[in-house]
């Protein structure tokens, strides 16, 4: 038998004795991912030139709220001040008509005293001191704007006129006043007092 040895054979042996002894190479391991860093907000380093732009933002909303509420706060006042006059001159008026309306019968009998003045004494001193008074009492009227109510031809007219009696006539149309007995009087369109009235029918 021949010594002689083939090298390709010689080869492949030595490969598979290698393939043999070896060990199995590892894999590399994975690394891990990294994760994330979050930094808080205190940390991050902002620059100054953004600090002083982001509180002026805000100094300018807060500005813009307080002018805001500023305004409504204006608005309320002037509307409660202008309530609040108008309720007092409200009730000024008020109580100067109802103590005009306690007048009322001073004047009527100033109105009837002077329908049946004597004529010997119509112009003795005397009657025109107390004209004047009745003068003054008629001017009051006309400073709160008080006007009289006599409707003594016209239509019946049951918010302004009180009927206490029903005649026939010739001269007035049916239900129209003939008489006023007593006059009314009215300020604006409160009646301080209705008008006593004969009606026809």
């Amino acid at each position: 038998m021949s010594d002689v040895k083939n090298p390709a054979e010689e080869l492949e042996r030595e490969e598979t004795l290698s393939d043999e002894g070896a060990e199995p190479a590892e894999e590399p391991a994975l690394e891990p991912e990294a994760e994330p860093i979050v930094a808080s907000e205190a940390e991050i380093e902002r620059p100054e030139g953004a600090n002083l732009l982001q509180m002026l933002i805000e100094a300018q909303k807060e500005a813009k709220t307080n002018e805001d509420g500023w305004q409504r706060a204006r608005a309320e006042f002037a509307n409660y001040k202008k309530r609040n006059d108008r309720e007092r001159r409200e009730l000024f008026q008020r109580a100067a008509l109802d103590t005009l309306n306690s007048l009322l019968p001073i004047i009527d009998d100033f109105d009837r005293a002077f329908e049946s003045v004597p004529e010997p004494i119509s112009e003795d001193p005397w009657i025109g001191g107390v004209s004047m008074i009745q003068r003054k009492f008629a001017t009051l009227l006309e400073q709160y704007e008080v006007e009289a109510i006599d409707p003594t031809g016209g239509p019946f007219d049951p918010n302004l006129h009180q009927a206490i009696g029903a005649e026939d006539s010739d001269e007035v149309e049916s239900g129209h006043v003939i008489e006023t007995l007593q006059k009314g009087y009215r300020a604006g369109e409160q009646v301080l007092r209705l008008a006593l009235v004969k009606v026809a029918n």
